[in-house]
């Protein structure tokens, strides 16, 4: 075996040890026993377990780098966007081990940085599609790197969440990812899918396609936009219906409720008035009873001033 061959077979078992066991769980003599192989061979050709953990994982990264960079290079946003999605996707697809890897804490040795900073490098490039996609649409382009963060960051942590389960398939992932990023809660489309362009596109493991081809792909996928832009368009328009639907029942049932209230406050109003006038009933009632109570007690002091004023003598009344 020539000294390339076995840097490299060196390079695929260690990739293999450290996706199962991490860095700090792997060791020299794992590796060096795997690869039938001397200590001191793994260390003339990396010069320790952090050399050959710092190729392993500088190689991870610029494949997944180059796999997204690419799928930015599309024309459209929504097709860069699918593109990225499928690209993230199929990379943990086919190089899992390698993503294990990288979504680790990454050691101080690998010298090109964590996940997270592949993840900021990511983002940078999607920073400079959004800031020309804000500017296009009025928005304020200085808000295109926080946007970027939580794209990328989205679909990172779907990546994550989809290499252990791998269901449902990788385009309806992606298609699912780029409905809630393209369309967002409120325009969410109930059965997603990947548009024709982007699906030719990943599907090219094929030769190049011809001129005619390409011009009929970029046909397509313009027909493909426009459906998806009425489609936007029709949606917006509904919600938008519903809205006003809405806002008018809201105003039918303040009327009612303003209503109900008016009337109540005359219901409340007339036994008020009834109240009162039964209260008012009640007191010259009781004002009558007390002055005929008053005049029978002035009645009866006078028949006793009477009897106190002739002693002896009964009261002829009597």
């Amino acid at each position: 075996m020539s000294g390339r061959e076995r840097r490299e077979q060196l390079i695929h078992i260690s990739r293999t040890l450290f996706a199962e066991k991490g860095f700090d769980g792997t060791s020299i003599e794992e590796i060096a026993a795997t690869a039938q192989v001397s200590k001191p061979v793994v260390y003339e050709h990396f010069g320790g377990k952090e050399g050959v953990y710092a190729v392993v994982v500088d190689r991870e990264m610029q494949k997944l780098l180059g796999m997204i960079t690419e799928a930015l290079s599309a024309s459209h946003s929504l097709i860069k966007l699918e593109r990225a999605a499928l690209a993230l996707l199929r990379y943990i697809e086919e190089s899992s081990e390698g993503f294990r890897i990288l979504v680790r804490d990454s050691h101080a040795a690998s010298g090109t940085g964590t996940f997270a900073s592949l993840i900021s490098e990511i983002a940078s490039q999607v920073e400079d599609v959004l800031a020309d996609e804000f500017a296009g649409r009025g928005y304020d382009p200085k808000l295109a790197p926080m946007y970027a963060q939580m794209l990328v960051g989205m679909v990172a942590l779907t990546g994550q969440w989809w290499l252990d389960v791998r269901k449902p398939g990788r385009e309806e992932v992606a298609a699912h990812l780029v409905n809630l990023a393209w369309n967002g809660l409120t325009n969410l489309n109930p059965q997603p899918a990947i548009t024709v362009t982007t699906r030719t596109h990943s599907a090219a493991a094929k030769p190049r396609s011809s001129d005619k081809e390409l011009r009929e792909l970029e046909k397509a996928r313009e027909r493909e936009l426009e459906k998806a832009e009425k489609v936007r368009q029709r949606d917006l328009r509904e919600a938008e219906k519903l809205r006003a639907r809405e806002l008018k029942e809201r105003e039918r049932l303040l009327k009612e409720a303003e209503k109900e209230r008016e009337r109540l406050q005359k219901e409340a109003e007339k036994e008020r008035e009834r109240l009162q006038k039964e209260a008012e009933k009640e007191r010259e009632r009781l004002r009558k009873e007390t002055e005929k109570a008053r005049e029978r007690e002035d009645k009866l002091r006078q028949r006793e001033a009477r009897l106190a004023a002739r002693p002896g003598q009964p009261d002829q009344q009597e």
